[in-house]
């Protein structure tokens, strides 16, 4: 069985960005639904046990959408909480010398990020990736995420859908965004997911079937493996 995965940080801890009231029903109330879902299909698909990351490839392999969906969603978010810290944390380091590199400035990179999620039409993710062409930013819909997409690592995603900033902007995505990067995003966990893109450390694993929920800090996330 999947477990819905703890929270590394409290209801509240990333206020002002984002309220208690939505982080405690994005997570409780969205991200276990999809958990739950998993776990069915999962059972029925005769993939229970197998590591949520091979869940997700070989539901898109074999056209299974329904499970695909529910997997894919389980893990984005799952990923997405690990891109967030209170307060943010400063873009520093080896990853604002690559974000420099690819953008101009970082923030060129926030504007080109604001861009591609106001941009982005209905539900989806916008993330910041690397690959063989450095770093980029990159949108996908509904459940759709990297894990399929070959060549690609995620290095720090934000979530498009409604529910994860319509209680507190209503419908200013613009102002959702821009919010995130200066106020909750990680680029301490980005800057991680970096080094393990270049075999340097471990990158963002779902908790193994069968584990308690993970309270794994962003500071020691664990091993993602590539497409």
């Amino acid at each position: 069985m999947y477990a819905l995965p703890d929270l590394p940080y409290d209801y509240d801890a990333l206020e002002p960005t984002m309220s208690a009231e939505t982080l405690q029903f994005h997570h409780d109330k969205h991200h276990r639904a999809y958990v739950e879902k998993t776990n069915e299909l999962a059972e029925k698909a005769g993939l229970a046990g197998k590591p949520l990351e091979e869940v997700v490839r070989e539901a898109s392999r074999k056209g299974d959408k329904t499970l695909f969906d529910n997997a894919a969603q389980a893990w984005n978010h799952a990923f997405f909480w690990q891109c967030m810290a209170p307060g943010g944390k400063a873009c520093t380091g080896q990853l604002k010398a690559a974000i420099e590199k690819a953008f101009g400035s970082v923030d060129s990179f926030k504007d080109a990020f604001t861009e591609a999620g106001v941009g982005h039409f209905g539900s989806g993710w916008v993330w910041l990736v690397t690959g063989s062409e450095g770093l980029k930013v990159i949108s996908t819909h509904d459940a759709e995420d990297t894990l399929v997409k070959d060549g690609l690592f995620p290095l720090l995603v934000c979530d498009l859908w409604e529910h994860a900033y319509y209680l507190d902007y209503q419908n200013d995505r613009k102002g959702f965004l821009e919010a995130w990067l200066d106020g909750a995003a990680s680029y301490l966990f980005g800057e991680q997911q970096m080094f393990a893109a270049d075999g340097k450390g471990d990158g963002f694993k779902y908790p193994a079937p069968g584990g308690a929920g993970d309270k794994a800090s962003k500071d020691a996330p664990g091993e993602q493996p590539r497409a």
